[in-house]
C-alpha cells in the first residue's frame, strides 16, 4: 500500500489483516509528549520496520492543531496508515488518512457519546478523512481519559457488563470496540473479559492501556483481540515496544 494510496482504504486494509489472522498493532503517538522530531523519526522507523500496522495519533490533553500537523508530516514518510485518535473536535487534521470516529459509550456526558461527533461530522467530511466507526469503552483504571470523558468505568472483573456494551455497539453498526484501560494503567484489560466479549459479539476488539510485555500482548490477542495499542511503552522503553510488535506479528490467529 503506497503512501499516496491510503485515503479511503484504511478500513479495507485493517479488515484484510483480520481476515488473514494477522493481529493488528497500533503505535500510539501523543504529539504533546514528542519533544524532539528527529527522535520521533528514528522511533517511527523502528516501529515500522518491526511490523507495526498503523500509527494512531492523539492525546487527551494539550494537543494543538499545529503540533498535530507537524507529527503527521513526519509520519507520512511511512507507507502505513496514519489514524487520528481524537480526544475532541480540535484534534482533527487533513494530513491523516483516517479517524477513529468514536463514541464514548460509558460516559455520563452526552457530549462524548454523540455531541462531539455531530460537531466533527462536517469537518471530517470536508477533510476527506475516512471514518472508522468505533465504540470506546473505558475499563478498570481509566486514567485521564475516564476523568475527562466523565466515564462510569467498567470494573476489570465485570465482563458481563462489558459484553452488553459490545453487543450494543455491534447492533448499532460499529465496526470496532476499543477497550481502554487508560494510559499507563497498572493493569491491562483482562483476557477473561476479552474472551467473554468474543464469545457473544462479533465486533472487532481493540485493546489498549497498560500493555508492557510481549507475553501480555500475546495473551490478549489469543483471548480474542483483533488489535492492540501501545503508547507509553513506546515513549519509555522503545526496545520493549519493538519486542511486543514482533511477538504478536509472529502469531497467526484463526478468527
Amino acid at each position: 500500500m503506497s503512501i499516496m494510496n491510503l485515503k479511503g482504504k484504511v478500513a479495507s486494509y485493517l479488515q484484510r489483516l483480520i481476515d488473514e489472522g494477522s493481529p493488528i498493532h497500533f503505535s500510539l503517538i501523543d504529539p504533546d509528549k514528542v519533544t524532539d522530531l528527529e527522535i520521533l523519526q528514528n522511533v517511527a522507523t523502528k516501529l515500522y520496520r518491526s511490523g507495526s500496522s498503523a500509527f494512531l495519533v492523539g492525546g487527551t490533553l494539550g494537543v494543538s492543531k499545529e503540533r498535530l500537523d507537524g507529527i503527521l508530516e513526519i509520519l507520512n514518510d511511512y507507507p502505513i496508515p496514519k489514524i487520528i485518535f481524537p480526544s475532541n473536535v480540535n484534534l482533527i487534521s487533513e494530513k491523516a488518512d483516517a479517524i477513529l470516529f468514536m463514541s464514548l459509550l460509558n460516559s455520563d456526558d452526552l457530549y462524548y457519546v454523540i455531541g462531539a461527533q455531530v460537531a466533527a461530522s462536517f469537518i471530517v467530511k470536508s477533510m476527506k478523512l475516512e471514518p472508522i466507526p468505533t465504540g470506546y469503552l473505558i475499563v478498570g483504571h481509566g486514567g485521564t481519559a475516564a476523568h475527562i470523558g466523565r466515564a462510569r468505568v467498567i470494573p476489570y472483573d465485570n465482563a458481563e457488563l462489558a459484553s452488553a456494551y459490545a453487543l450494543a455497539a455491534e447492533f448499532m453498526g460499529m465496526d470496532y470496540l476499543y477497550l481502554e484501560a487508560g494510559s499507563g494503567a497498572p493493569e491491562t484489560v483482562r483476557p477473561e473479559m476479552i474472551r467473554t466479549i468474543s464469545r457473544v459479539s462479533r465486533i472487532n476488539l481493540i485493546v489498549g492501556g497498560g500493555i508492557r510485555s510481549p507475553e501480555r500482548a500475546v495473551e490478549i490477542v489469543r483471548a480474542g483481540a483483533k488489535a492492540i495499542v501501545t503508547g507509553n511503552v513506546i515513549e519509555n522503553d522503545t526496545e520493549r515496544a519493538l519486542k511486543i510488535i514482533e511477538a504478536i506479528q509472529n502469531l497467526r490467529v484463526g478468527y
